[in-house]
């Protein structure tokens, strides 16, 4: 299934898209789409619909896929060509780090540049949504743990990342840094996480063209090794780490995003993002 939330900020509605790409209601059935409906057992209810008999509604704008994420944790350099262009080694273990749930948005909201940045920059990545709470689970199990997949942009804001002393998270977190979507699409439509093509433009040129074939740490087991050090719960999101073509690696001069310009990225199979990146103003900011 492909599960959405649409309409204003504050009062998404719960949809599905049928097999023909229409969005169909399903706000008459749940009041919306949580963590509890991402069990295997929430899913296998929502497999049962018959999303044929359902109304069909225009959508609206598109909010993250479902609600009360509790941990949005990130995997950095697992990309060996995305090490390189950083000039870092390639990671003997996965690197976490945790972007604040309050950087999550929808996938075509603004994009808003922190008070005094100069150094913002994208990153396509594969999301991987948890469906049942996995704490020390092996590789073999992990992506029975798993609801399913998104798009994520992981936006950077470089400085303060690397250089303003401490841990990556502040460069990460920051309002409107992780929108998600345009849906969420049930591991029944992925057979093999690992196979699935990327992309990423600014203003129409393409920067970064990657498959998840070539990532250094694969699905399975990074949900393995995060379970290890915290328990995933149904709702948590990983965001996998991204390919080459960011902007922090153009040579000879680093490239980073300015107000007017816009993104837009997308995953084989998971949908397409657009964003316009604005200066600093909080009006633009969902809360």
């Amino acid at each position: 299934m492909k599960l959405l939330r649409h309409g204003p900020r504050g009062q998404e509605k719960p949809a599905a898209l049928d097999a023909q790409g229409q969005v169909r209601d399903l706000s008459g059935l749940i009041g919306d789409i949580t963590p509890r409906h991402l069990s295997p057992e929430g899913l296998a209810a929502l497999r049962a619909i018959d999303l044929e008999s359902l109304p069909i509604v225009p959508q609206g704008r598109l909010g993250v896929p479902w609600t009360d994420i509790g941990k949005f944790i990130a995997i950095g350099l697992n990309y060996a060509d995305h090490a390189a262009e950083s000039n870092l080694p390639i990671p003997k273990e996965p690197i976490v780090f945790m972007k604040a749930t309050t950087c999550a948005q929808g996938c075509e909201d603004p994009v808003v540049l922190p008070q005094g940045s100069v150094k913002t920059d994208w990153e396509v990545e594969l999301g991987v949504v948890i469906g049942s709470q996995a704490r020390y689970v092996s590789e073999a199990d992990a992506l029975k743990h798993v609801a399913g997949y998104c798009v994520i942009n992981d936006i950077s804001e470089r400085e303060y990342q690397i250089e303003r002393g401490g841990t990556w998270d502040k460069g990460k977190g920051c309002d409107t840094f992780g929108p998600i979507g345009p849906w969420l699409v049930t591991t029944d439509e992925v057979p093999d996480p690992q196979a699935l093509g990327m992309w990423l433009d600014v203003n129409g040129q393409r920067m970064q063209t990657g498959s998840t074939q070539t990532m250094i740490f694969g699905v399975a087991t990074l949900v393995a090794y995060v379970s290890r050090f915290m328990t995933l719960m149904p709702g948590d999101v990983i965001t996998t780490g991204t390919p080459p073509g960011v902007g922090m690696g153009i040579k000879p001069a680093a490239v980073y995003l300015k107000p007017g310009d816009v993104m837009a990225l997308g995953i084989d199979g998971l949908g397409r993002q657009q964003q316009t990146v604005h200066a600093w103003d909080p009006s633009l900011i969902g809360f």
